[in-house]
C-alpha cells in the first residue's frame, strides 16, 4: 500500500492512476490504455470521466471497506467460537470443523475455523511455531544394549561388478560395526542370514534399531503373518530382542555416519584388493571390521556386555524363517505366492479342511506345510504361475529387479528369433505345449525362467546364486 497525500492506493491502482492521467491528458489513446489495463474501452472511459471528476479518490475501490457478500452471519461465526471454546479448545481446525459438521450442523470450511481459532488464540500457525531443537542423544552405557541397523545400496566394488546392498550393524555404545553383510537386495531372508551371524559371534542383543523399511514396520497389515508384525519382528520376538524403529534418519545417525565412512574407505580397500564379487566381499569383511573398530570404536561407559546366549529351545534354522498362514480349501488344496499345493488326502489331512495351517519357507528355498506342529507331506501345482502379474518392488530394489526384467526380456526376444525348443519344467506339473514361434499367441513365462534369469545375472556379474532361493522378492 502507497499513501498518496491522504490517500491510500495499492501498487495496481497506482499504476491505473497513471495510464488514467496519460489517457486524461491524451498521451495515451483509449484502446491503447484498454489492452494495458486488461479492461475494456468503456470502462477506461468511466475511470477517465472519475478522474476528472474526483481525482485520484475517484479510482480507489468502491468496496474497499464494504461488507463482503459471501461473508457469514456473525450469529453463526458467534456459535462457532462458543462451541470451539467450550468443546474443542485443543482441537486442531480441521478436527474441529469436522465435528461442527458432525456434531452440532455447522457447515465452516477448515479455513474459515482455523481463521476463527487463530483469533481467539487457540492455534498458533506453523509458520509462527518456534522451531523445534532436536538435542543430540546420549550414546548408550552397556556394549549389547542397542544396535542400529540398516541397509546401503551402493556401487561397492564401482565398475567392476553391477550394485548390491550392504547390511551394516552398529553398536550404540561403541560405534563398533558389529556385521557387515554384502547381499544383492535388502529383504527379510538377506536380514535373517546377516541377524544369524551376528547372533552366532556375538549373542543376543537387548533391541535392534532400524529405519521404517517395510522389512521392520508394518505398512500393510495384510502383508504380515497375521499378528500385525513383520517377519523380522516377529523372529526377534522369538528371540526376545526387542527392535524399534526410528521416526527419522538423524535418529539412528551412527549407522548413517558409518554409510559414508564405508562407502569411502570399504570401496577403497575392496578397489585395492580387485574384489568384485559378493562372496570375496564378505570374506574380507572380518578383516576390515578389526580394521575399522580399533581405528574408530569407542570405549562404554560400563564394561557390562549387554549380549545374551541362545537358550538350548532357540533354533534360529526354524525361528529365522517365513512363516505364513494358508486355508485348506474343500480340494485338500492351498494357495501360496501364487502356486497352488496338494496335500495327500488322508483322514488327517481331510479334518484340515477349512482350516488355516502354517506354510514355512526357509532361506534356502525350501518350503513346509505344517499343521499343529507336524509337517504334512504336499506336492506343487504351479497352475497360477503361467503368467507373472505386476510385482510390488520397493525403490531399493528397483536396480535389481530391472536387471531381470531386462534379461527376461532379451530371452523371450532371443527365444522369439532362434525359435529355441521350449525348456524343461522343474515343478512336477506337466504344462501344455507352447505355440511356434510362428503364430500370434506370446510363449507365457513361468517362476522358473525368473530363476534362470536371476542366475545368468549371477554368472555375469561372478557372483553366486541359488536358483531355488527368491532373491527378486522383498519378504
Amino acid at each position: 500500500m502507497t499513501r498518496t497525500g491522504t490517500i491510500t492506493m495499492s501498487m495496481q491502482e497506482l499504476d491505473r492512476l497513471k495510464v488514467i492521467e496519460a489517457v486524461a491528458e491524451a498521451r495515451l489513446m483509449t484502446w491503447r490504455a484498454a489492452e494495458r489495463l486488461g479492461l475494456s474501452r468503456r470502462q477506461v472511459e468511466r475511470l477517465v470521466i472519475r478522474y476528472r471528476d474526483e481525482g485520484a479518490a475517484g479510482l480507489i475501490s468502491q468496496r474497499r471497506g464494504a461488507r463482503s457478500n459471501h461473508q457469514l452471519p456473525q450469529t453463526v461465526l458467534d456459535r462457532a467460537l462458543g462451541l470451539i471454546h467450550e468443546c474443542y479448545a485443543d482441537f486442531g481446525p480441521t478436527l474441529a470443523c469436522e465435528k461442527l459438521r458432525e456434531c452440532h450442523g455447522l457447515v465452516l470450511s477448515k479455513e474459515t475455523v482455523r481463521h476463527l481459532m487463530t483469533d481467539a488464540g487457540l492455534w498458533v500457525p506453523r509458520k509462527q511455531r518456534p522451531p523445534k531443537v532436536y538435542q543430540p542423544r546420549a550414546r548408550r552405557a552397556c556394549f549389547g544394549e542397542l544396535v542400529q541397523i540398516d541397509g546401503s545400496d551402493h556401487h561397492w566394488s564401482e565398475e567392476r561388478a553391477p550394485a548390491c546392498t550392504l547390511l551394516v550393524y552398529v553398536d550404540d555404545a561403541t560405534s563398533r560395526i558389529m556385521a557387515l553383510h554384502f547381499t544383492a537386495t535388502e529383504s527379510t531372508f538377506s536380514y535373517f542370514e546377516a541377524t544369524r551371524a551376528y547372533l552366532e559371534r556375538h549373542g543376543k542383543p537387548v533391541a535392534f534399531y532400524s529405519d521404517r523399511a517395510s522389512v521392520f514396520h508394518v505398512k500393510k497389515r495384510a502383508e504380515t503373518a497375521g499378528t500385525g508384525v513383520t517377519q523380522f519382528g516377529r523372529a526377534m520376538y522369538e528371540l526376545n530382542i526387542d527392535t524399534f524403529c526410528a521416526n527419522s534418519s538423524p535418529a539412528k545417525g551412527r549407522v548413517e555416519r558409518a554409510h559414508l565412512t564405508l562407502q569411502d574407505r570399504l570401496v577403497k580397500e575392496l578397489r585395492l584388493r580387485d574384489i568384485n564379487t559378493i562372496e570375496a566381499a564378505n570374506a574380507y569383511a572380518c578383516a576390515f571390521m578389526a580394521a575399522y573398530n580399533a581405528r574408530f570404536a569407542k570405549l562404554p561407559r560400563s564394561t557390562y556386555d549387554a549380549h545374551r546366549p541362545l537358550r538350548d529351545g532357540e533354533t534360529l534354522d526354524t525361528i529365522l524363517t517365513w512363516r505364513v498362514q494358508r486355508k485348506v480349501s474343500d480340494a485338500l488344496t492351498l494357495l501360496n505366492d501364487r502356486v497352488i499345493w496338494l496335500l495327500d488326502d488322508t483322514p488327517a489331512t481331510r479334518r484340515l479342511i477349512g482350516r488355516y495351517i502354517d506354510v514355512w519357507e526357509y532361506p534356502d528355498g525350501r518350503l513346509e506345510i505344517r499343521a499343529d506342529g507336524v509337517v504334512l507331506p504336499c506336492m506343487p501345482y504351479d497352475k497360477l504361475a503361467e503368467i507373472d502379474q505386476g510385482a510390488v518392488v520397493e525403490h531399493k530394489r528397483l536396480g535389481h529387479a530391472l536387471q531381470v526384467a531386462q534379461a527376461l526380456q532379451a530371452q523371450r526376444d532371443h527365444r522369439r528369433i532362434s525359435g529355441s525348443p521350449s525348456r524343461t519344467n522343474r515343478g512336477a506339473a506337466v504344462r501344455k505345449p507352447k505355440p511356434s514361434p510362428g503364430t500370434k499367441k506370446q510363449r507365457a513365462f513361468t517362476r522358473a525362467d525368473l530363476n534362470q534369469a536371476i542366475v545368468q545375472i549371477a554368472q555375469q556379474s561372478k557372483t553366486p546364486s541359488t536358483p531355488g532361493k527368491r532373491s527378486a522378492r522383498t519378504r
